[in-house]
């Protein structure tokens, strides 16, 4: 029978391999090179780097990853030596996106003519929308971004989409440039990946220059990659310009002094849903069940990976000022705060 470890942070997935093969559930700082060595296949997420040093040696043939995102894997690497490497697409999008709605709703009400103040009740915020009439720029239109932009429509706003990638191969799809979202926009929100070279690099795209081009910029979240945004621009920042931060640079090690400015400040749990943790376990198994030829009865949630089709502000039902008051609270629990937050649901009627 085949072993397969699974990161002990990943839920859904060990149960459902259960007759497959002989799971070990390994917490993620005793994902080694001896731990994997005679594993068949490792079922990760972000906290685990999958390179060279990890598993040279071992007999692993698939990653696979219940995230959306792969930068802590050597894809290189991984196709030089066979291993196949799966991942989630998409698998968290509704998550995020009730993540952006709910921090807007907390963090505008704290910005004002002369400044910023710290949220202090998110379930009044979240009971109207006080980006009602305001201008939204939504830069990265993929999973997250598309449902971003329908949902913010439906709530009032008025919506720029800036996705360099997709205007080239989408002539006429209605993008404007990254340079008219800071121009324009009330509210920007970042759902790019971090990459670091080519026309449409992302690492600190968000810096000194671009924060000085968005006089108009009351709120900037980033729900996408911490190094999207640089740490030290962020400081220098206008204190009329509020931040809803749910990914930073250099995580788990913060920036305290950003952290204290954040008005929205939580530890990379925007996605965290039940849903969403479901549709990353169902995309793992699905690797899994392809790679070895495996009949596993898999489990998929009821709502959409695209998210409800319509929203109200009612709907959001989450707010982001509690997990902010408990990073705030105990920035050195970064990654425990992650490892045992309570998983939220999803937008539904």
């Amino acid at each position: 029978m085949i072993k397969i470890i699974v990161e002990s942070h990943v839920p859904f997935v060990a149960d459902a391999l259960s007759g497959h093969a002989t799971v070990c559930r390994v917490a993620p700082e005793d994902i080694t090179p001896e731990a994997v060595r005679d594993a068949d296949a490792i079922v990760v997420r972000t906290r685990t780097r999958c390179d060279a040093r990890l598993l040279s040696g071992s007999r692993v043939t698939l990653v696979a990853t219940a995230t959306i995102g792969t930068d802590h894997i050597d894809r290189e690497w991984c196709s030089a030596h066979g291993v196949t490497v799966a991942s989630a697409p998409g698998c968290n999008a509704p998550a995020v996106a009730q993540w952006v709605m709910a921090a807007i709703a907390a963090a505008l009400p704290c910005t004002g003519q002369d400044g910023h103040a710290a949220a202090t009740s998110g379930s009044t915020a979240i009971g109207r929308w006080a980006g009602e009439g305001m201008t939204l720029g939504v830069v990265g239109v993929g999973h997250v971004g598309s449902i971003v932009a329908r949902w913010a429509r439906q709530l009032g706003m008025d919506v720029l989409m800036c996705d360099p990638p997709r205007a080239r191969r989408e002539a006429g799809g209605g993008f404007v440039t990254l340079d008219e979202v800071l121009d324009r926009a009330h509210v920007i929100t970042l759902h790019v990946p971090l990459t670091r070279e080519g026309p449409d690099a992302t690492f600190h795209m968000i810096n000194d220059d671009t924060l000085a081009r968005a006089r108009r910029c009351r709120l900037l979240l980033n729900a996408a990659r911490g190094p999207v945004c640089d740490t030290a621009a962020l400081l220098e920042a206008p204190s009329s310009l509020a931040l809803a931060i749910d990914c930073w640079e250099n995580e788990p090690d913060l920036s305290l002094p950003l952290l204290r400015r954040a008005a929205v400040a939580t530890p990379h749990i925007a996605g965290y849903s039940v849903e969403g943790k479901r549709r990353g376990a169902a995309m793992a198994l699905e690797a899994i069940a392809r790679h070895f030829g495996l009949g596993i009865d898999i489990e998929w949630p009821d709502v959409p990976a695209t998210g409800i089709d319509t929203i109200t502000a009612a709907d959001v039902a989450y707010d982001p000022l509690t997990d902010t008051a408990a990073l705030k609270a105990r920035p050195a629990a970064f990654e425990a705060l992650r490892d045992t937050y309570t998983l939220r649901h999803e937008p539904r009627h």
